[in-house]
């Protein structure tokens, strides 16, 4: 199990940096909105700030849910359920937490949730 707290581990320090990232990009948006009077809504140039931002907001959120699910998964690890499929209870494959260490669920009841 120290093999998935590694991994769990390494996940989580990219999903904060990259939350990280996103946080310090969407500051830099909002400043710069701050510092220009242009009307960004009918520049026919690109895109506009407030989609940007929008854009960012988005991918925000899907970080910090990421970061989440690996906290749980974490979490499940300390609890020694990681590994444990939390719909039919049945082993999860090796090789679908190697490809996604956070999942909750077997391949099977994850194809039944669809």
């Amino acid at each position: 199990m120290s093999d998935h707290r590694e991994t769990l581990m390494r996940a989580r320090a990219e999903a904060a940096g990259r939350l990280a990232d996103l946080e310090a990009s969407f500051d830099e948006i909002v400043a710069a909105s701050r510092d220009t009077n242009a009307d960004d809504e009918h520049d026919p140039e690109g895109s506009t700030i407030a989609f940007e931002r929008a854009q960012v907001v988005a991918l925000r959120q899907q970080a910090a849910d990421h970061l989440g699910e690996l906290d749980a998964a974490l979490e499940r690890l300390a609890a020694g359920t990681y590994g444990v499929c939390e719909v039919c209870g049945s082993v999860i494959a090796p090789e679908r937490l190697e490809a996604r260490p956070f999942t909750r669920t077997c391949i099977d009841c994850a194809r039944r949730s669809r």
